[in-house]
């Protein structure tokens, strides 16, 4: 008795894992773009954080009486140089002024954080009782 010996249907052929590949490499690039954007975003994040914990921390400055530093002066915090602005403005009360903090990255025009508060005018003359 001979035997038919006909190829086996098992398994997959050379253009079914072609096309299981490709199919694989276009998700794979789609994944890729999704997880740099989340990178991205997320290192936007810690920037803004950080800018605002420096102008946190310069308007608690300012609350405790006479700073020495200069407007515009540079601080250093999470290994980034930031630019601090302070502008300060009268209120209806004499011994109130408006104050707000602008934080800029180093070599950049607009403000990373910007907080608004309200301090002791007579503890930026040095006149605190």
């Amino acid at each position: 008795m001979m035997r038919d010996t006909l190829p086996s249907d098992d398994g997959f052929s050379l253009i079914e894992a072609l096309v299981a590949l490709a199919v694989l490499a276009i998700a794979t690039v789609g994944l890729v773009g999704a997880v740099e954007q989340h990178i991205d975003s997320t290192r936007a994040m810690e920037r803004r954080a950080a800018a605002t914990w420096v102008a946190e921390n310069r308007m608690a400055e300012l609350a405790l009486g006479p700073v020495a530093r200069a407007d515009g002066d540079d601080v250093a915090m999470l290994g980034a140089r930031w630019r601090v602005a302070v502008a300060r403005r009268s209120t209806d009360d004499p011994e109130i002024e408006r104050v707000q903090v602008r934080v800029y990255a180093a070599g950049e025009t607009v403000p990373s954080a910007t907080l608004d508060g309200f301090a002791d005018a007579a503890a930026d003359r040095g006149t605190r009782a």
